[in-house]
């Protein structure tokens, strides 16, 4: 069925941002939005990043993380809740539970690799 996509488990990938990702929807079959579930495990935290040119929402689905964005303090996010991410905004979320965090990642325009930049390193430097 064209209409329906049904991932497999299998392809979730470990990204380099620091969890571990399941493409659900991509260009291909939507070209504009992507929508991916991501994982990060217990006590681990994602490399800050920003996506150029992309907006990003994070739905929560299960955990219990602490999310950063942009200038906003850090903030406690719990499932069901949403968090609007701008383009060319630093972000970043930790596993504070004691079980996976889990969420659903949507962007539009669609993610491309290309737009993903690790701010990591610059924020230590004060970049």
């Amino acid at each position: 069925m064209d209409h329906i996509t049904r991932p497999d488990e299998q392809d979730e990938y470990f990204f380099e941002e620091g969890c571990f990702i399941l493409e659900m929807s991509h260009p291909d079959v939507d070209p504009e939005v992507s929508l991916a579930r991501a994982r990060v495990e217990p006590g681990k935290k994602t490399r800050f990043h920003r996506l150029k040119g992309t907006f990003e929402r994070y739905i929560m689905l299960s955990g219990t993380g602490l999310v950063e964005v942009g200038d906003y303090p850090p903030t406690e996010v719990h499932p069901g809740d949403v968090v609007r991410i701008p383009p060319d905004t630093d972000q970043s979320i930790t596993n504070i539970g004691e079980d996976d965090l889990v969420f659903f990642v949507v962007c539009n325009p669609h993610f491309l690799k290309s737009c993903y930049i690790d701010s990591e390193e610059l924020r230590k430097s004060g970049s």
